[in-house]
């Protein structure tokens, strides 16, 4: 048997049909029972649930009154919560691969090294989260079902093609006897994942998106003065372009482009600033680059990270030194062969401790508040020139804070205003 890798991954997204509206009350109320929940506490859930009942209105016109015999109450405060508690033992029906779930969206994951038997305990958990969803009533959409694999050499779509394609044997079925295809990309949490460890898919639709926005606000107000046109902007407009930014920050110049292109675009029509080039627009309004935007972002994370305000789930480590202060460990890849070395060194694990390691001591060791820390990192940026990548311009490197710190790093007026932050 040819194992793909030895660093292969395969996700399963599964998909629970209504999930909020399927939750057995008598079962919820048995795990709360289980989970020490008893007395007046569990009175009150009980008749927090029971008794209900709902009706649609459309145009006036009323349907009949419907009991609420299942799910929680969407919009509560105890709603989450309780769907929470109730999925909570699924975990326990887990042996071998990674269970995440976020509210009802559900994954499995597992690392493959042998393909053929690492998948048959991938698909034996999956049998296992079937069997807990048909006892706990949960409806689960199998058809719906997504498997997308992450293979350090080939995208496993691209196998059937291979001479020994036979020889993988990497696939699994729903309780219907479904196989499931792998899919080059979906979509997780609003982010589209790609098998092929690029982010281009998810940028051309964000864009995509973003210049929609644009457009749509463009129609509705017809000034074009700098503070209606920063509001819109902001408000309609760059929140599209910045959802989970630490994650899927670009490296390649192409995708950093696409994205300054909405921006650019935009400021480009306010009044009074039309005939100012891109980098010199950003300087009078006052604006960053989506690009130092971003990097900002990750500085961010990386502060709330060190301060136990996020989960560390990447691992990152942090050591104190009396000079530099608080310093971030880089975690080269063993394996620089690969094509996932490239990735993983401008994944945020490691650009996001690159970046933490250039902040000085009297900005990485701001404990106080997370607004004190932003306003000893915008002060740090004010620094650094801000000149993204933008088609027809001749720029001097990325604009990374990374290029410009192994720059400017030497330059004695550089190292000045850095200690008079």
């Amino acid at each position: 048997m040819r194992a793909l890798d030895d660093s292969d991954c395969d996700v399963i997204y599964l998909d629970y049909a209504k999930a909020f509206d399927k939750v057995d009350h008598d079962l919820l109320l048995k795990k709360l029972s289980a989970y020490g929940v008893s007395g007046k506490t569990l009175w009150w859930i009980k008749n927090f649930l029971s008794g209900r009942k709902q009706k649609v209105v459309i145009n006036g016109h009323e349907s009949f009154w419907v009991t609420v015999i299942s799910g929680v109450i969407q919009g509560s405060v105890l709603g989450p919560i309780l769907f929470i508690i109730f999925i909570n033992d699924l975990q326990h029906y887990v042996k071998s691969s990674t269970l995440r779930c976020f509210a009802d969206d559900t994954r499995l994951t597992k690392r493959i090294n042998n393909s053929q038997e690492d998948t048959c305990l991938m698909q034996n958990d999956l049998n296992h989260v079937i069997t807990w969803s048909k006892s706990n009533n949960m409806e689960l959409n199998e058809s719906k079902f997504e498997l997308i694999s992450f293979s350090k050499h080939i995208s496993r779509t691209d196998i059937s093609e291979l001479p020994y394609a036979s020889e993988f044997s990497c696939s699994y079925t729903t309780s219907q006897f479904n196989e499931l295809t792998p899919v080059s990309s979906l979509r997780d949490l609003g982010i589209i994942i790609s098998d092929n460890f690029t982010w281009s898919e998810h940028i051309t639709k964000i864009t995509s998106k973003a210049n929609q926005m644009a457009a749509w606000a463009m129609s509705l107000f017809k000034h074009r003065g700098k503070s209606h046109m920063l509001v819109m902007y902001k408000s309609f407009v760059r929140s599209h372009l910045e959802f989970c930014c630490p994650l899927w920050n670009p490296y390649h110049i192409q995708d950093i482009i696409q994205l300054e292109k909405v921006q650019r675009t935009f400021t480009s029509k306010i009044h009074g600033y039309q005939h100012f080039d891109y980098w010199e627009r950003l300087s009078r309004l006052n604006l960053l680059s989506l690009q130092r935007r971003r990097e900002r972002y990750i500085l961010v994370y990386m502060w709330k990270i060190l301060q136990g305000n996020v989960p560390n789930d990447v691992g990152m480590i942090f050591n104190f030194n009396p000079r530099r202060g608080f310093t971030a460990v880089v975690k080269p890849i063993v394996n620089s062969q690969s094509r996932a070395q490239t990735v993983y060194d401008n994944s945020f694990i490691i650009v996001g401790a690159k970046l933490w390691n250039i902040l000085p001591f009297q900005i990485n060791t701001i404990t106080s508040s997370l607004n004190a820390f932003k306003t000893g990192l915008s002060n740090f940026l004010k620094i650094f020139p801000d000149k993204p990548p933008v088609n027809g311009y001749v720029r001097a490197n990325s604009n990374s804070l990374l290029d410009w710190w192994q720059t400017l790093s030497n330059n004695p007026v550089f190292i000045q205003d850095i200690n008079s932050i």
